[in-house]
């Protein structure tokens, strides 16, 4: 296992000598990702070193807890004005950043796609001194503009079914690169295009024999506007501009709404998940795809359960996984069979006897799932919680994070204006330490998922994100190291709905379903309604 720095945390120097040198010994079997730092901070005053490390190889006797972020606001793309309406064709349906984190994709209910770019970049020097273990503390963060937009995708009507297809950009997944173009992949209900997106410089044909701007009103042209010499007109390039152009259509592959898009580590795949069916892709093939999960039964009144969200692994090309209404994640092996009907691994948990109510169906349903950058855990998330699952232990998840469980004695009003039915998304960070998701009143949760960490932050998705005083909802966490048989709670008191005078504060028509993390800093772009709000740590 890999693992990453993260934020100090201080020692005392006042350390028995047995004790510094068991840490001495710890250290040396830390297999380190990045990097660590190890100075003296004020040694006149304070005499205190600072360790950036958060976890270790094995079952190590030193366990360091990353301090928790100070999440601060950095830009906001299409804020809008106080009493200002907004459009429904306007709110934002997708966000993704590509692997680098230079680029920042955006879908609408509109069927447009807006590309942002980063605009600052960190110097070699400001990395060599981090790596030199300097304090080089700097506020520099990633910053982005907007770069184009385009039309993704335009309402259809399906004669054949009498059905409407609706614009709106469901999914945006980015492809490899190749020769400074971007591309990426965006679906609706319905279709999938493949898009090329390059810089195309604007040639104007100039030095005519003839100046076009002085004919006369009759046509003719008047003789003191031609050139006793004959010129040759020259093509010259002026400034560039951005041309997105879809290189191809992928169609008519899916009888049901398509919820899921994921790119192969190959570079070659991709999968398209709709509520029974799984369709493996080849990019350069749009004609025909071949079916590797088929969950329709032959007598639709036996259907139990559909599928909610697919994914590949980061680094292996054989390897997916797919969640589904029942709370469920089946992990698949392409090596086993060209039809993935039996998995290979399942991961669930059930609830306790006694505890089940007519709502546990609704709200045990996976609305989103993804993969950690290592590929070994699987983050997913339901209405009620946030789950982290180890892939290489079946028997539950290693860690719960509570979001709405304060929510609970409000199923059934919830149940009546369809807000038990919202599907909210969720992220990791690059290096795993920590996850995040979405709730209502536009409020959103980061939560530390390391061995020991206590971090829980609640932030709302306004130019001031910590205004509102709110408590944080507790987490419960089962360390993969200790791993046991026991089921750990679920429950507790979770007030995260409760601001600090007791009255609760949620507003269930304004809800934060679409966030993302930055690939390689503490940066999360977040989705609120019609804006996007972006902050960092």
């Amino acid at each position: 296992m890999k693992f990453h720095i993260q934020p100090t945390i201080r020692l005392p120097t006042k350390t028995s000598k047995s004790s510094m040198m068991g840490l001495r010994y710890s250290l040396t079997n830390i297999n380190f990702s990045h990097y660590y730092c190890l100075h003296e901070r004020n040694p006149k005053r304070k005499k205190m070193k600072e360790f950036a490390i958060c976890e270790m190889d094995g079952e190590g006797d030193v366990a360091m807890t990353p301090a928790g972020l100070d999440w601060k606001f950095s830009q906001v793309f299409g804020e809008r004005a106080a009493g200002e309406e907004v459009q429904e064709v306007d709110v934002i349906s997708a966000i993704e950043f590509d692997k680098t984190g230079d680029h920042l994709a955006t879908g609408d209910r509109g069927g447009r796609v807006v590309l942002f770019e980063r605009t600052d970049q960190i110097d070699h020097g400001v990395l060599r001194r981090v790596l030199e273990g300097m304090d080089c503390s700097s506020s520099r963060h990633p910053e982005f503009r907007y770069k184009t937009e385009f039309q993704s995708h335009e309402p259809e009507f399906d004669y054949l079914k009498s059905l409407e297809i609706e614009e709106k950009v469901n999914k945006i997944k980015w492809c490899q690169t190749a020769n400074s173009s971007l591309f990426l992949l965006s679906t609706n209900d319905k279709t999938i295009k493949f898009w090329k997106v390059q810089e195309k410089k604007i040639k104007k044909i100039c030095n005519f024999n003839i100046d076009p701007s002085n004919h006369l009103s009759n046509g003719f042209i008047n003789s003191s506007n031609v050139h006793t010499s004959l010129r040759l007109p020259m093509v010259t390039s002026h400034d560039s501009s951005l041309l997105a152009r879809c290189r191809r259509t992928y169609a008519h592959a899916h009888d049901y709404h398509i919820n899921s898009i994921s790119n192969n580590s190959d570079g070659e795949t991709f999968i398209s998940a709709d509520d029974l069916r799984i369709n493996l892709w080849n990019f350069e093939i749009n004609t025909q795809s071949f079916n590797i999960v088929d969950m329709k039964p032959a007598n639709m009144d036996d259907l139990t359960e559909v599928i909610t969200s697919a994914e590949f692994h980061p680094s292996h090309c054989n390897m997916l996984a797919y969640s589904s209404s029942k709370g469920s994640i089946r992990l698949l092996d392409l090596r086993q069979s060209a039809l993935c009907d039996n998995h290979s691994k399942l991961f669930e948990e059930h609830e306790p006897q006694g505890s089940r109510s007519s709502f546990t169906d609704i709200i045990s349903s996976i609305s989103d799932i993804k993969f950690a950058n290592g590929g070994r855990y699987i983050l997913s998330r339901d209405y009620m919680t946030l789950k982290l699952w180890d892939i290489n232990m079946g028997r539950g998840p290693v860690a719960t994070f509570q979001v709405h469980e304060h929510l609970r004695p409000k199923l059934c009003d919830l149940y009546e204006n369809d807000s038990i039915f919202d599907k909210f998304e969720c992220c990791l960070s690059g290096d795993g330490q920590r996850v995040a998701s979405g709730s209502y009143s536009n409020l959103f949760r980061v939560f530390g998922c390391s061995e020991g960490s206590s971090e829980a932050t609640t932030l709302e998705a306004t130019k001031n994100p910590t205004r509102r005083q709110i408590q944080t909802p507790p987490r419960f966490l089962r360390p993969p190291a200790n791993y046991t048989h026991a089921v750990s709670s679920r429950r507790g008191l979770d007030n995260s709905g409760l601001d600090i005078n007791g009255n609760n504060s949620y507003d269930f028509s304004t809800k934060l379903l679409h966030l993302a993390w930055h690939p390689n800093g503490n940066l999360i772009a977040c989705a609120a309604s019609n804006s996007l709000y972006m902050y960092y740590a």
